[in-house]
């Protein structure tokens, strides 16, 4: 288990050792709250797009659900009409930066994540760690009405108009302390006055939104000889940042033996990750799956059945309301 690994793993059993890293954590905060208070008083500039940004982040490390969500606002918001595009870090990917993505970009060039989005809705998008420059790229090939940005909460560079923090309730805050300590970027009060998505199954608010499970589907459809079936058994391959969320998913779907192979979050896979002593079908997320593709073109070879468990955000009608409601705020009307 790699170090990163085992901090977050403390996070999610809120260790009691964890209160060693509060030094780090003080001096976390101090240069993020210096940081924030020079772009508020002017001394470092921010940069305004000449069209409405939206971010869509979290304010905890790890997975909260925010790119299934962003999938489907993407797609809600081109079903209304509107000329959406997105940007994003790009992180996992070696660029060159800023970088146009489209359906055959690789994970390793653009990201994981990236090309998952852009895989599930055709959406314009363009990735790298400087905001500005991926928007100038995208706004000269694409004509747009809106950018959303995948992440980027914290990225006090980029100005936004819209910001929806999603709120992963299963993890909650942990022990509600920033980094190292515990896994928040910024204190729990950033979430008062801001627009807060709950990420739960049992809602408590309004504005909320939980996943279901798609169709399951074979990455390498070529093996496939029975189907599938939950009560063999497998070996689960998941390289996310709340890897506990796809056990549950798995639990639902009645799949309970299995072998549990964890990675870290954006993990660059390689043919050996994927090779056990056994010939059990592998189970894994869309996420991961992204990456697979290529290993399996570069290995043809490889025959053991791989199965996509792929989810989808469900929101709230008042999520949509608010969304239509902040839209028009900024001058985009639905069609």
């Amino acid at each position: 288990m790699s170090i990163a690994q085992y901090v977050q793993d403390a996070w999610n059993k809120k260790a009691p050792w964890l209160i060693v890293l509060r030094p780090l954590s003080l001096l976390y905060r101090l240069i993020f709250s210096l940081n924030k208070t020079l772009y508020t008083v002017g001394f470092k500039k921010s940069y305004t797009a000449p069209i409405p940004v939206m971010i869509i982040g979290n304010i905890t490390v790890g997975g909260s659900g925010k790119t299934p969500l962003l999938i489907e606002l993407v797609k809600y918001l081109q079903q209304q009409g509107i000329r959406v595009g997105v940007i994003s870090r790009g992180y996992g990917g070696k660029g060159p930066f800023p970088l146009l993505v489209n359906a055959l970009s690789e994970p390793d060039v653009a990201g994981d994540e990236p090309c998952l989005i852009v895989q599930s809705t055709h959406v314009p998008m363009a990735v790298g760690p400087n905001r500005q420059a991926s928007i100038e790229l995208l706004l000269q090939s694409e004509k747009l009405d809106l950018i959303i940005s995948d992440d980027g909460l914290q990225h006090w560079a980029l100005a936004r108009q819209i910001e929806w923090i999603v709120l992963d309730q299963n993890r909650g805050l942990g022990n509600e302390k920033l980094l190292p300590e515990g896994y928040l970027r910024e204190p729990k009060s950033r979430l008062n006055g801001s627009t807060v998505i709950e990420h739960t199954k049992v809602a408590q608010t309004q504005r909320n939104m939980h996943l279901e499970i798609g169709q399951l589907y074979l990455l390498n459809a070529s093996v496939d000889l029975n189907g599938f079936d939950p009560r063999q058994c497998f070996n689960v391959v998941v390289g996310i940042g709340f890897p506990q969320r796809f056990y549950q998913t798995l639990n639902q779907l009645k799949v309970n033996q299995y072998q549990a192979h964890e990675f870290p979050d954006h993990h660059d896979y390689q043919i050996s990750d994927l090779t056990f002593n056994n010939q059990d079908a592998i189970i894994t997320t869309e996420k991961d799956a992204v990456k697979f593709k290529v290993l399996l073109k570069q290995h043809p070879e490889f025959n053991i059945p791989i199965w996509v468990v792929p989810v989808e955000a469900v929101l709230s009608s008042d999520c949509y309301a608010l969304l239509k409601q902040q839209l028009q705020h900024v001058g985009i009307q639905f069609s």
